[in-house]
């Protein structure tokens, strides 16, 4: 299973927290790489997604990329 941040919520959520990339990366103890692959809307693992929420101090939802009604059926 794989998750989608969703990158204007994210941003929005990153500026409250008065975080940047770099921030984010300290924060997470993630690799820059995998923190680009998260504020990019890539797919990444739910532990991955977590670290960032609990970082950002939302929650996972608060940050995820809406599931749209076709990909929901599956």
């Amino acid at each position: 299973m794989t998750l989608k941040a969703n990158r204007r919520k994210l941003e929005i959520a990153m500026a409250n927290a008065c975080m940047d990339t770099k921030d984010l990366q300290e924060s997470t103890g993630m690799p820059r790489p995998t923190v680009n692959c998260v504020i990019t809307g890539r797919n990444v693992r739910p532990a991955t997604i977590g670290k960032v929420a609990k970082a950002l101090r939302v929650n996972v939802e608060d940050i995820l990329e809406e599931e749209r009604e076709d990909e929901q059926q599956r």
